[in-house]
């Protein structure tokens, strides 16, 4: 059965303590794409990858999203999980994404342990790939999600933002090592 498709999409800028993000929603309320906004284009590639019909207009994002991230970032580190979210990935991306939600506030684990909690533990590299792919990068939490070896690894808002954001959380991680590993 295929996945509904929204019929329009409208996107809202809001500044956020570690930059202006996009809020992306569509017209049942649901996140679609949350991004940080000089991803340099990422949000209108993205958006065209996953709604390449859908027309996209600016406007208000739904009142309880923009809340939940107003609260977020002012201190209620479990806000955003009442942000309900959809997505057009794959079945294999939406497995990770939600495996993602299932990581608490405050704990990060490694591209293999999110390959083991999918029971697919020989897929480390697609699933960094799909934690690379994620539209929704911080309701859908793939800035918990660090090298084996306790540093960080790629966010696509950039490593300064997941610094922020896991220390926002509570969560340890080391900020340098001499290499980084995805396993």
């Amino acid at each position: 059965m295929p996945k509904p498709r929204p019929k329009v999409l409208t996107f809202e800028r809001i500044k956020t303590p570690v930059g202006e993000a996009i809020i992306v929603a569509d017209e049942a309320g649901y996140l679609r794409q949350f991004q940080w906004i000089d991803e340099g284009g990422r949000r209108e590639g993205m958006t065209r990858r996953y709604y390449p019909d859908t027309p996209v207009v600016e406007g208000p994002a739904p009142v309880a999203i923009r809340a939940a991230l107003e609260n977020y970032f002012a201190g209620d580190i479990h806000a955003l999980s009442v942000i309900p979210w959809r997505s057009a990935g794959t079945d294999f991306q939406e497995t990770v994404w939600r495996a993602l939600c299932d990581i608490p506030v405050g704990v990060t684990i490694s591209y293999g342990e999110l390959a083991r909690r999918i029971d697919n533990p020989k897929a480390v590299r697609a699933v960094g790939l799909a934690n690379g792919a994620n539209p929704n990068g911080l309701v859908v939490p793939c800035h918990r999600v660090i090298g084996a070896n306790g540093t960080l690894t790629g966010y696509g808002g950039g490593l300064h933002r997941k610094t922020w954001l896991l220390k926002h959380e509570g969560a340890s991680f080391r900020e340098e090592a001499p290499y980084q590993t995805l396993i």
